[in-house]
């Protein structure tokens, strides 16, 4: 992999209504035609996400959702795609057309500040010849600055590009994979599973970014698989730092892990940096109070089509039942199906979400929270079911 992992990039997306130029301002931002433009309303079927690189930000990637007043049947979907877009997005843009009631453009406003996303307002097709009037009053109706913006001109495509920059916010302790388990010249073993569900040819994306984040610490890793872990550590002079492991072998590698040396999983590591790592060790104390007749949630962040022994779909709740009971009811979801109402679950398991960015974790950890329903993650609920969650490096 050569480019920066959608999952990982700066997550932009433009809302506004239909035909109010939204495609055009995405191809104009990304220097090419990526979406369709059309003087018909209601083009824009699906949220449409193009990968680029905008100064200030780095790699980014920018969404062209359909817009908020579409109707029908088939509006009703797009409308519903493009509220899903405010929950994964780091910077929204919205973009204003012809002053009118405003009363969708308000409604948008508002839930937007609520997912406490930075919120950038573009008042389109302005140019130096006039409109001034349309910016006045958009400015009005929010009491904030906005951005006049011409597509067919150009006009004002630097100073957005320059309030996207900063509003971008990187947190670099988030961002620091490994975060203070190592620093520079320590040792670091990674066990690395690769059994049928491992991709051939390949590592898996956690795995990936763990390595990357090792090298540019100026860590020494030592890559294994779990069969010859024991060999491994037996060849060293001295005992690892740390061991980061697959969080379905964390029992078998913590019973020969050194004394002294810390332990912890991919999972956990992306706990941290995908999530609310407090909120999960949190969730992951109801897995010892669950009676036999509870019911559980996994959410998988891959659509992917399972393993014989996937671990979402059959290792986790196999571990599971074998704990709290075999009446346990579990349901499974993956991808974007995540329930609005989570209120009938005594519990959320997430996995580690390689192929989400942090935001859309956090809005579902935020929306488990406001219903009550404690939340974890696939790498610390297999430690607390395994007995080690206290010895695991957090």
């Amino acid at each position: 992999m050569t480019e920066t992992a959608r999952s990982n990039r700066c997550h932009i997306a433009i809302f506004g209504r239909r035909n109010a130029g939204k495609s055009s301002l995405l191809n104009a931002l990304a220097g090419q035609g990526v979406a369709i433009v059309s003087d018909v309303a209601g083009t824009t079927a699906d949220t449409v996400w193009k990968n680029i690189e905008l100064p200030g930000i780095g790699a980014a990637v920018i969404g062209d959702t359909a817009g908020f007043d579409d109707e029908g049947a088939l509006g009703v979907l797009r409308v519903e795609a493009a509220r899903k877009a405010v929950l994964k997005c780091d910077i929204a843009i919205m973009l204003l057309g012809d002053p009118c009631d405003a009363a969708l453009e308000r409604e948008w406003h508002a839930e937007i500040m609520r997912q406490n996303v930075p919120l950038l307002l573009v008042a389109g097709k302005c140019d130096s010849k006039g409109n001034a009037e349309r910016v006045e009053y958009w400015s009005g109706v929010f009491g904030s600055s906005v951005i006049p913006f011409s597509a067919v001109t150009g006009e004002g495509r630097d100073a957005l590009l320059d309030a996207l920059a900063k509003c971008y916010r990187q947190d670099d302790n988030l961002d620091d994979i490994t975060y203070t388990l190592v620093s520079a010249g320590d040792l670091v073993v990674l066990v690395m599973p690769q059994d049928e569900s491992a991709p051939k040819g390949r590592l898996i994306q956690p795995q990936v970014l763990t390595l990357r984040n090792l090298i540019d610490k100026h860590c020494i890793p030592l890559c294994c698989a779990p069969e010859e872990l024991p060999r491994l550590l037996a060849s060293l002079t001295v005992p690892p730092k740390l061991i980061i492991t697959d969080s379905q072998i964390f029992a078998e590698v913590g019973k020969i892990a050194p004394a002294g040396t810390s332990l912890t999983s991919f999972s956990v590591l992306m706990a941290r940096h995908k999530g609310d790592i407090e909120a999960f060790v949190e969730g992951a104390k109801v897995l010892r109070m669950l009676p036999p007749s509870a019911k559980v949630l996994i959410a998988e962040a891959c659509a992917h089509v399972p393993k014989n022994e996937d671990i979402g779909r059959v290792k986790l709740p196999r571990l599971l039942r074998r704990k709290i009971g075999e009446e346990l009811v579990i349901d499974v979801v993956s991808g974007n199906d995540f329930p609005e109402n989570l209120k009938e679950y005594s519990l959320v398991i997430h996995c580690g979400a390689c192929m989400f960015n942090r935001r859309t974790v956090m809005a579902r950890v935020r929306q488990a929270r406001a219903q009550g329903v404690p939340i974890t993650n696939y790498g610390i609920a297999i430690a607390a079911l395994s007995g080690i969650l206290e010895r695991v490096a957090l």
